[in-house]
């Protein structure tokens, strides 16, 4: 059951030896996500020991070279190695040019198919979903077209109290009825359902915020997530220079994570400018207290927590 991110790439536009370029690991229920791609990202998914021939969803949030220019290696690898399955890659409609170019030039395509999924840009967009998550793009304001992202496991059924189930004698057939959560009803007897059943885990959710501007738009997308990451490319000093070249503060990514009510804040895409990430985490603390700067490596897990309903 885990929600688990691997923080691959902390770093702003230029690699440092500390730092590569924009990249995540997102593992949830045993369901493998890249979120964007930077230079040497397949170096730090061996490193950090993630299942990267399991990744079958690729997320690329826009197309400045820091967030996708690892992509062609990574997936020249995984051709490398075997793969015979398709894989998709959602992504600006202008990446698919970029990738049909090399397979061109490379003189022979992949032994797996690419299955591309133009994002578009205009308002909140469902890319994927199965019997437990829902993935959502969302736009947020750059200097060329650019998504979020927002990760979201679905509600669950109610959980059966077996020992009722049998002392009741309730059939296979109304379990799920039971687990949705309607009462037992048979024969005029009526047995409610909170005796039957005991509430489900919360669902729990991500959001992925791209490099942007501050933009209170985005709020309505990632209200109440467990989990925030929004870039934080500059510290408050440089509020003219995030204006201009469209990036955020990190005390603008805490005023984001306190005005949308999330539980914990990740900032990153530090500018390879300053040395001390720690002052870009004090900063934003003194908005918004639950705030980690992260480094490349670090991983955080979304625990379950019973449902109140």
């Amino acid at each position: 059951m885990k929600f688990k991110l691997t923080i691959l790439g902390s770093g702003g536009a230029i690699p440092t030896v500390q730092k590569k370029p924009t990249s995540q690991f997102l593992n949830v229920q045993e369901r493998y996500f890249l979120i964007d791609c930077g230079e040497g990202t397949q170096i730090q998914l061996r490193k950090y020991a993630c299942k990267f021939q399991k990744i079958d969803n690729i997320f690329i949030s826009h197309l400045h070279g820091d967030h996708y220019l690892g992509l062609i290696g990574f997936l020249s690898s995984l051709n490398l190695l075997g793969r015979n399955r398709p894989i998709n890659v959602y992504a600006p409609e202008k990446l698919k040019k970029i990738l049909d170019v090399h397979q061109e030039v490379n003189g022979r395509s992949f032994d797996y198919e690419i299955v591309f999924h133009p994002l578009t840009f205009n308002d909140i967009a469902l890319l994927y979903e199965d019997t437990l998550l829902k993935i959502f793009s969302f736009p947020v304001l750059h200097s060329v077209s650019t998504c979020g992202f927002l990760f979201k496991e679905k509600k669950r059924p109610r959980n059966l109290i077996k020992e009722k189930i049998s002392q009741y004698k309730i059939p296979v057939s109304k379990l799920n009825s039971i687990k949705l959560g309607n009462d037992f009803i048979e024969n005029e007897i009526v047995i409610k359902n909170s005796e039957l059943t005991i509430s489900p885990y919360k669902e729990r959710s991500y959001a992925y915020c791209a490099d942007t501007l501050y933009d209170e738009k985005i709020l309505k997308y990632i209200k109440n997530v467990d989990l925030l990451y929004h870039e934080a490319t500059f510290l408050s000093p440089m509020l003219n220079r995030a204006k201009s070249t469209k990036h955020s503060t990190a005390e603008q990514a805490a005023l984001i994570a306190k005005k949308a009510m999330v539980d914990k804040l990740l900032i990153g895409h530090f500018s390879s400018r300053y040395k001390d990430i720690k002052l870009f985490e004090s900063e934003a603390k003194n908005i918004f207290e639950p705030t980690v700067a992260v480094s490349d490596g670090d991983q955080f897990e979304i625990p379950l927590k019973q449902s109140n309903t």
